[in-house]
């Protein structure tokens, strides 16, 4: 388990740990109790965590690309390249990136006024549905929130996918299906999760902040806060020899 994917791993538990525990404990409270209210507070609290976790997460979804990438197109210098030193300089870096952008958006958010209703039509607080209760101008918290989009959404999806194409390309020069099998098993795992969280976040962000929120995009929420963090440790201990033996056992 000491491979920098495993540490990699590691680092998305904790972030699917913060994500989904900043939504499950209030959600689970509410059910429970038969209420839907949760105190303005809360809801800038809820929405960072979320926020720093999706960002967070979004950027280290393509490090693990490029380290799949490293893996395959450059096996002999993969152990030097990427070092024990190397991967903590990265995630670092994708913490530190993360926080910052959740940190400011957090904070144009928490200076808008609000008249009501304050009624959220969904289960957490997010960003566009927060800033569409607003009778304030939002406007730059807008702005940030279409940079955040454009820079760590559509950047890292396209460097996802360009990690992604040389990795095929690779592979496709490898010789004997035996070898590009066993290839494309080391990343099939990384592609399904990277394929399911960008699916449904690029559903729900694509519609304009001030766009209806649908019924059935509360089913794509979700998605994307209960179901892939729940998801991703069961598709990464499939990697695992002795776990995938057990699983098929059972």
């Amino acid at each position: 388990l000491h491979t920098p994917m495993y540490f990699f791993i590691s680092n998305l538990a904790i972030l699917d740990l913060v994500g989904i525990s900043s939504v499950l404990p209030k959600m689970l409270e509410n059910l429970i109790l038969g209420k839907n209210t949760i105190s303005f507070e809360g809801c800038v609290a809820q929405l960072y965590t979320f926020t720093f976790s999706g960002s967070t997460e979004l950027i280290l979804l393509t490090v693990m690309s490029y380290d799949r990438y490293l893996a395959i197109r450059q096996p002999l210098h993969y152990v030097t390249m990427m070092s024990k030193g190397t991967c903590i300089t990265l995630m670092a870096g994708v913490w530190g990136i993360g926080t910052v952008n959740s940190l400011i958006n957090t904070l144009l958010v928490a200076q808008l006024d609000f008249c009501g209703p304050n009624l959220i039509q969904n289960f957490l607080c997010e960003i566009p549905l927060v800033l569409a209760l607003s009778c304030s101008s939002t406007y730059l918290s807008e702005i940030m929130v279409y940079m955040a989009d454009i820079i760590l959404g559509m950047g890292n999806f396209l460097l996802v996918i360009l990690s992604y194409c040389l990795i095929i390309i690779t592979i496709l020069k490898i010789q004997g299906s035996a070898g590009k099998w066993k290839a494309f098993s080391t990343c099939s795992s990384h592609l399904a999760i990277v394929g399911l969280f960008y699916s449904t976040i690029i559903y729900t962000y694509i519609e304009p902040t001030s766009a209806p929120f649908k019924k059935k995009n509360k089913t794509v929420s979700i998605m994307y806060t209960l179901v892939t963090p729940t998801l991703n440790p069961l598709v990464y201990s499939l990697r695992n020899k002795v776990i995938k033996a057990a699983f098929w056992k059972i």
